[in-house]
Formats: C-alpha cells, sequence, structure tokens
C-alpha cells in the first residue's frame, strides 16, 4: 500500500505509541506493506527469530519488529511486543475503508455494457469496449484495462483470504492491494480474483481464464496464459507468459512457473516449474518422466 503523503518516525511513533526507535531517525516512510512486496520506503514487520535476518535485509527501510536486533545501516527498527498488531493498526489507520453503495451509477463508464446486477465498488478504472455479464462483482480500486470480458457471476476483488495465528485464533490482515486486469482478457462465469494483502493481483495481457477458477492474493499471471477450469492458484505465486494450466490442477504458494509451461490436468505443483517444459501428476513433474514412472508401476503390479 502506497501512502498519499510520506510519513515521518515522529508521525509513526504517535500512532502506534511507546516503542523504542534503534538505527536512522530521519528515514521516511512512504508506503506500507507485507514481507513479500516490500520495496525501499516501506514498513514492514517481523515478530519470529526465523525470520529475523531476511526482514532486515530486505527492501524495507522502517521495520516493526519484537526486540533489540542489529540494525543495517540506513535502516530503522522500531522495537514493540506486538509487531502484527501494530503493523495491522497502521494499515486500518490509513486504508480506506468503504463499503459498496447499491445501486451504482454507470455514467462514468459509457464504454461499458453491463448486464443486470453487475456491482462495481469505488475508485474502480475500467477502460473502453469491455462487457460484463450478469453478476459480476468489482472490488474497491480494481484497474481493468480495455476489451476485457468477465461472465456471469465472477468476483473480482475481494479480500485476501489472510489470516495470523495468535492464541489460538486467527486475526485477519486488512487487505489493502489492489486487482489489476490487463487488455483483452477474458474470465468465464463464477472465477474469484483476490486482492492482494497490500500488493497487486495482476491477469496480464490477452490472458483466458475458464470458468470456476480461484485466483487467490498476489499472484502475477503473464500475457497470453490460458488456465482452464477448477484451476486453483495460491497466493503470491508467479506465473510468466503464454503458460498454460488445465482443468483441475493446484498451484501451492509462492511458487514460479516459468514462461511456456504447460501443467497438465489434476496436477499438484509444489515447487517452481522450468519454461518450456510439461508437467504432470501430484507431486507435479515432467510428464515423460511421470509417464515412465505409471509405466514401470504397472508392470510391477501385473
Amino acid at each position: 500500500m502506497n501512502l498519499n503523503t510520506a510519513l515521518s518516525l515522529n508521525t509513526l511513533k504517535e500512532l502506534i505509541g511507546p516503542c523504542k526507535i534503534v538505527g536512522s531517525t530521519d528515514n521516511l516512510i512512504s508506503g506500507i506493506n507485507e514481507i513479500h512486496k516490500v520495496r525501499p520506503g516501506d514498513l514492514t514487520f517481523v515478530d519470529h527469530p526465523k525470520y529475523y535476518k531476511s526482514t532486515l535485509n530486505s527492501a524495507a527501510t522502517v521495520i516493526i519488529i519484537d526486540q533489540e536486533y542489529d540494525c543495517p545501516m540506513g535502516k530503522t527498527l522500531i522495537i514493540h511486543p506486538e509487531p502484527f498488531k501494530t503493523y495491522n493498526s497502521l494499515v486500518n489507520h490509513f486504508f480506506d475503508f468503504r463499503p459498496m453503495a447499491s445501486p451504482l451509477q454507470f455514467d462514468q463508464y459509457p464504454d461499458l455494457i453491463a448486464e443486470p446486477n453487475v456491482m462495481i465498488g469505488h475508485n474502480v478504472t475500467i477502460g473502453k469496449n469491455c462487457y460484463f455479464q450478469a453478476g459480476v462483482y468489482i472490488g474497491n480500486d480494481s484497474v481493468i484495462g480495455d476489451n476485457v470480458i468477465i461472465q456471469a457471476g465472477t468476483i473480482i476483488g475481494t479480500d485476501a483470504f489472510y489470516y495470523k495465528k495468535e492464541n489460538g485464533s486467527y486475526t485477519k490482515w486488512t487487505s489493502c492491494g489492489r486487482v489489476i486486469i490487463e487488455d483483452d482478457v477474458c474470465i468465464g462465469a463464477g472465477c474469484t480474483i483476490n486482492r492482494g494483502v497490500s500488493g497487486d493481483t495482476i491477469i496480464g495481457a490477452g490472458t483466458k481464464i475458464d470458468c470456476q477458477v480461484h485466483v487467490a492474493h498476489g499472484v502475477v499471471i503473464g500475457k497470453n496464459c490460458l488456465i482452464v477450469a477448477q484451476v486453483g492458484i495460491a497466493g503470491k505465486t508467479i506465473i510468466e507468459d503464454d503458460v498454460t494450466i488445465y482443468g483441475q490442477s493446484a498451484i501451492a504458494p509462492n511458487l514460479y512457473i516459468g514462461k511456456g509451461a504447460i501443467v497438465q490436468g489434476k496436477s499438484g505443483v509444489t515447487k517452481n516449474l522450468e519454461g518450456g517444459k510439461t508437467y504432470f501428476g501430484i507431486p507435479a513433474i515432467e510428464a515423460r518422466q511421470k509417464m515412465k514412472e505409471l509405466a514401470t508401476l504397472r508392470r510391477i503390479t501385473k
């Protein structure tokens, strides 16, 4: 999430209450982002020793942490006993919560063809020559390019399924990212595309998505991909251009699928896949190797 105005450390301290500042006292905060999306100028948090080093060595400029630690040159540490709650409270402070109004006036989208019961949230950008079928939902802050077709009942921009477990219960992370759908994308009926937790979920130009596909928070799908029915893509996975994913395949989170890869139907992808190859199975491996394994198994069991 980008901030409209850079935040000073003094103002930050006023917002979060008692804390200790270690390191540079001159840094300004230009964004608030989860660790997977941080850039220079961002604030993030860490509350587990396992992730101290990776977080402190990330691009983040200001880091909320639950104990004192060696501060890298040029960064700022905010020592606070509850980093996650502090981080989430800052997101909620700056995030503009706007329930969707009904009915919506479509005058601002003169080129849009919208069937009955289409809902469009606040601060949505829609390009030229788009067609939304009945029951489509477009959540706040979504960006949709030209020549986009979204079929009946598809939901764009719902909150991320993203929770932190604390003391045996789950606390919801506020989803303040966007969904960006580029030009010439077609999305089938009954799909769900979540907005990012702090960054953007992106569907690249020319990509075609079949019915009942779920794209989770922060996923980036490249250009001219084909994604067939009932595929599930978990959070923050990156899919390069020209990838084909056939029906009922499942993609684990935080993975990378290279350009031109093909994932055959009912596969389970649990690790990064190189581009230009065909994969199959659970877990998915190169299809040729998987077929050899299956042939060997048939011979053994005769």
